[in-house]
């Protein structure tokens, strides 16, 4: 069965939300003529006013870009004394009190909130883990390993080897180092080698030498592993992708897919990760609420464009049957409508 993961045609042009540092592609902007003070007094009556108005909370919050909702963040504490935080938690429930809090959380720190949730508890929630190192170029991995120092005063590094184990563990922590290589020069003769290396350490040999897949896998460029995706194809008949999925099983299987994935689209398998946690057994709220409103201002755009062609459904009216009241409204108006 031919995929979307398998096409390769158009890979080497195209760029990379890995390694793009800017907000253009995403949903939600600046508001022009912005004013912190009003935003607080309005969100202040919503809050304190009998019963709560959750429309007035969900029109302020998603229609203001980060750095605006943390200068009303400011407001909002100078003229009550209180959090925002505080009252959200106070006067919403569940997912709509998850999802407002994520938007007034700055970015790093969601990240590392996330990060927090999937390690604590009974088991590790390891798709989130992958998720959250397989998605995030260097820059944002470095800020939520800050993040989490500022919030617990320990490396997420150590905290993250106490958690997993084996080659999961060791390909999780090369990542969480944030190491990988910036450059956008292609050296077309070392894709071949290492092209070569991958095939040698899986679809040729009996038995797989993972620590080459992990190793090329994990500290390669992004442009860079897009030629050696080139190159494996040519060479072996077969896409990495499926020589993976072949040699491989379990958890470090699901990493090593999602860091292909991502090397060709970080947009396609967030897309992908959406679908899921809409179309399997129960919605995974917390995916739609950490997708959504963590790439509100990165690439949901491109999300919203490959969901299409992906699924042939649009990312909006997906989650407009998938899920209701406040919360879902809350995400449409983070989608935004534009191309239903």
């Amino acid at each position: 069965m031919s995929s979307v993961w398998d096409d390769l045609d158009l890979l080497l042009d195209s760029p990379s939300s890995l390694t793009v540092n800017s907000t253009v592609r995403g949903t939600i902007k600046e508001k022009p003529g912005f004013n912190p003070g009003e935003d607080a007094a309005a969100l202040r009556k919503a809050i304190e006013g009998i019963g709560t108005t959750e429309k007035t909370l969900i029109d302020i919050l998603t229609q203001r870009s980060n750095a605006q909702r943390q200068l009303v963040c400011k407001a909002y504490q100078d003229a009550t004394g209180r959090t925002l935080c505080d009252d959200l938690e106070g006067d919403t429930r569940g997912d709509l009190e998850g999802i407002l809090v994520a938007l007034i959380t700055p970015p790093a720190k969601f990240d590392c909130q996330e990060f927090i949730g999937a390690i604590k508890g009974a088991g590790t929630t390891e798709s989130v883990l992958i998720e959250l190192f397989a998605s995030r170029s260097n820059h944002q991995i470095k800020a939520m390993c800050d993040a989490y120092l500022a919030e617990t005063g320990r490396a997420l590094i150590h905290d993250l080897k106490s958690e997993v184990s084996g080659d999961f563990e060791k390909t999780l922590l090369i990542l969480a180092e944030g190491k990988r290589v910036e450059s956008t020069n292609v050296d077309v003769a070392k894709a071949k080698e290492d092209a070569k290396i991958l095939y040698e350490a899986g679809e040729k040999k009996w038995g797989t030498d993972e620590s080459k897949f992990i190793d090329i896998l994990c500290h390669r460029s992004v442009p860079q592993l897009r030629q050696t995706l080139v190159e494996y194809k040519s060479l072996s008949g077969k896409t990495l992708q499926e020589s993976i999925e072949r040699e491989m099983s379990g958890r470090l299987e699901d990493i090593l897919v999602a860091i292909v994935k991502c090397v060709k689209s970080v947009p396609a398998y967030l897309a992908e990760r959406l679908y899921k946690s809409m179309k399997g057994a129960g919605t995974t709220e917390s995916t739609l609420t950490r997708i959504i409103v963590g790439r509100s201002e990165v690439d949901l755009q491109d999300i919203k464009a490959e969901y299409k062609k992906l699924f042939g459904t649009s990312l909006y009216s997906d989650i407009e049957s998938e899920t209701s009241g406040d919360f879902g409204q809350t995400l449409l108006k983070i989608c935004g409508e534009d191309g239903k």
